[in-house]
């Protein structure tokens, strides 16, 4: 097996720790040669992307891989991999035999705290989600033309080790920002790397939510991640009057209810199911700032 992360950051790496083990080559993309060493540390093959062209190293040992993960966002001009890549893929990867492409929640757009399936019909918002459906779609037509699956991860809010509300709380960043009835969905970055290898492992393709099974308001993590430090909570601030970057602002634009029944049916075990246990497990382990 050669799994070929393209976009090996905190979600890519993740996944390429999952992979790992006797028999399995992994290779990944960064925009920065400075990355590579550390990549390198962590067992990935590092390889430098722009998102422009393919050297001739990159190209060569795209040749073996069997398993294709696309972690990199798309932009104005689209996916990056598809823009390049997608009606030569097959002549690029000639052994592939499944791809994962890392995908969010935010494609569902607003559902004012309702729930949402992978059933669910889309209304992005914001113009990354937009982005996002143009991408699902086509990587959905490359499964297709190539009759391989393609198995679409639409991702909650990430955090894990170095990435929480322990790190935001010590450095002082964390907010308790408060709107009515505002909830977010989350998932541990562990679990995004299980996810892709057990639907590797079925030869699984579709879509599915990858996210904790408790939509929660996001100041109920800040005060529990406080909880567990011994330290007062970030005093709450009335959403409608804090100052917040236009992104930030977007993300509470939407609201809804994300249901992860999909991958629960299929027998995927969630480690960290729940945002009070990861955050206890994180605190505990100590493993926290990474």
């Amino acid at each position: 097996m050669h799994v070929m992360i393209f976009g090996c950051g905190y979600s890519g790496t993740a996944i390429a720790k999952a992979f790992a083990g006797p028999g399995v080559r992994i290779t990944g993309t960064t925009r920065s040669a400075d990355k590579t060493g550390p990549l390198g540390q962590e067992g990935i093959e590092a390889f430098v992307f722009d998102g422009e062209t393919f050297d001739p190293e990159l190209s060569e040992v795209m040749k073996s891989a069997t398993h294709l993960v696309q972690s990199i966002a798309p932009g104005k001009s689209g996916d990056p991999l598809l823009r390049l890549a997608h009606l030569n893929i097959r002549a690029l990867m000639p052994k592939l035999e499944w791809i994962c492409y890392l995908s969010t929640v935010g494609v569902y757009g607003d559902h004012k705290g309702a729930w949402v399936s992978e059933e669910t019909p889309l209304h992005p918002v914001s113009d990354r989600s937009v982005e996002r459906v143009e991408a699902e779609d086509g990587w959905h037509r490359v499964g297709i033309r190539l009759g391989i699956p393609v198995a679409v991860l639409r991702l909650a809010g990430i955090y894990g080790p170095g990435r929480n509300s322990f790190c935001n709380l010590e450095k002082g960043t964390a907010r308790r920002l408060i709107k009515a009835n505002q909830v977010f969905n989350r998932i541990r970055v562990e679990d995004i790397g299980a996810c892709a290898k057990f639907l590797s492992e079925r030869k699984l393709g579709g879509i599915y939510n990858v996210t904790d099974n408790e939509p929660a308001p996001p100041q109920d993590v800040i005060v529990e991640a406080a909880r567990l430090m011994d330290i007062e909570p970030p005093p709450e601030q009335p959403f409608e009057t804090a100052e917040l970057t236009p992104m930030a602002r977007s993300f509470y634009g939407e609201n809804k209810r994300v249901s992860n029944a999909k991958l629960r049916a299929l027998g995927f075990p969630f480690r960290y199911p729940e945002y009070r246990m990861s955050l206890a497990q994180l605190w505990s382990s100590g493993r926290w700032r990474g």
